[in-house]
């Protein structure tokens, strides 16, 4: 299950040598650290005969190590399925895998939970990178199908199982999809066990994988499982502009990194008054243009005199609001007016022998067509105009 640039024909890790936990493509797709793995039972307690493995890209489940395999995260290992055999990595074994099944509402004596087989032999890589191989192609030609049949879907992944017996294709599809004439078109012409599975467009992206626009690797391709709701007040808390270009994910819906650092807007926001707060001064009626959340700031405006801001702290407009509310009088912003500090300038950039401007790209590009084009014809004119006569 480690990525391509790191894995050799056998499946063990070649290039990394962390058990196919590099972090690059596949390798490093939520995993977890086993803080647990050092520590010793107390008298008296059994470990825990349960495993979590890793089949392609973010699935995961659980099995029970009946044999008491030696298992250690990154083998290998031939798992149970409803029909024949599946290859899988282990990631994750001891007192830890209770806490995930607890996380999960898993319960550790259910019968649902099937058996570790084996430690995958070489026949069983061999096919199970057999089968993997056929993924790529075999997607191409189911989403030819689909459109042949003129169908609303788009199949995004293809997951063949370790014997090769059995693909599940993963789509996603706005409404109800009738795809039972693809099944058994997909059935007749790939010889093997179909399963059709629809997830959501989060689901998609963190399967598929990718780059987020912070350039790092997806958040949900790489540690986050759980989706939780995002909308656009979290946006609005945090004073961003809603453009749905900018705060839309790779998977068409809002950010979940919208969500990690509301919790401190809302804090901080809580020393605030409201923002649609009118301030009555004797010169006017003030309202708020501007926040500066982590600096305290607020910027109003007299009404008829919006070109004009004043800054204050928010435990001055505050101050003026609890006034306000006591018909206590104020004279006017100006009095809590607070001055900034002038801007310290920055080093600018010297361009040193051998460097280019910085800007040298954000310059018009003369036109030198222009120029060529006039002196050819300039050229021509003179070649044609007549000699005179001496």
């Amino acid at each position: 299950m480690a990525c391509a640039s790191c894995t050799s024909t056998d499946g063990t890790p070649r290039g990394c040598k962390s058990n196919g936990t590099c972090g690059t493509d596949s390798c490093n797709k939520l995993t977890v650290f086993d803080w647990l793995a050092n520590m010793q039972l107390p008298g008296g307690e059994q470990a825990c005969d349960l495993v979590e493995i890793r089949f392609k890209n973010s699935r995961k489940e659980y099995f029970r190590n009946e044999d008491k395999l030696p298992l250690k995260i990154g083998d290998l290992v031939a798992t149970q399925a409803q029909i024949g055999h599946d290859i899988g990595m282990v990631t994750l074994t001891g007192e830890l895998v209770r806490f995930q099944l607890r996380k999960k509402k898993i319960k550790e004596d259910s019968e649902d939970i099937l058996k570790v087989y084996r430690m995958a032999t070489q026949n069983d890589i061999d096919k199970w990178q057999t089968s993997r191989n056929r993924e790529a192609e075999v997607q191409k030609r189911a989403r030819e199908m689909a459109i042949f049949l003129r169908l609303e879907m788009k199949i995004s992944d293809v997951e063949f199982q370790g014997d090769g017996s059995k693909a599940t294709f993963y789509y996603t599809a706005e409404n109800r999809v009738d795809f039972r004439q693809l099944i058994k078109d997909m059935a007749q012409a790939f010889s093997i066990r179909i399963e059709m599975r629809q997830i959501g467009l989060r689901q998609e992206a963190s399967r598929l994988g990718g780059i987020g626009s912070c350039g790092r690797e997806l958040c949900c391709s790489t540690w986050l499982t759980d989706f939780r709701t995002v909308s656009t007040a979290a946006a609005r808390y945090q004073q961003l502009s809603l453009n749905p270009q900018k705060l839309a994910g790779q998977c068409g819906k809002l950010k979940c990194c919208l969500n990690f650092e509301l919790d401190a807007y809302r804090k901080a926001l809580k020393s605030f008054p409201k923002i649609d707060a009118k301030l009555h001064t004797e010169k006017g009626i003030a309202v708020c243009q501007k926040i500066d959340i982590f600096k305290g700031h607020m910027w109003y405006a007299y009404k008829g005199d919006w070109m004009t801001w004043h800054l204050l702290s928010n435990e001055q407009a505050s101050e003026i609001v609890k006034k306000n509310k006591a018909n206590e009088p104020v004279a006017s912003l100006e009095e809590y007016t607070l001055d900034l500090p002038p801007k310290q300038e920055g080093k600018v950039f010297e361009n040193v022998v051998g460097q280019d401007s910085l800007n040298r790209f954000d310059r018009p590009k003369k036109n030198t067509r222009n120029k060529k084009n006039n002196r050819n014809r300039n050229r021509n004119r003179n070649r044609k105009a007549p000699q005179k006569n001496e």
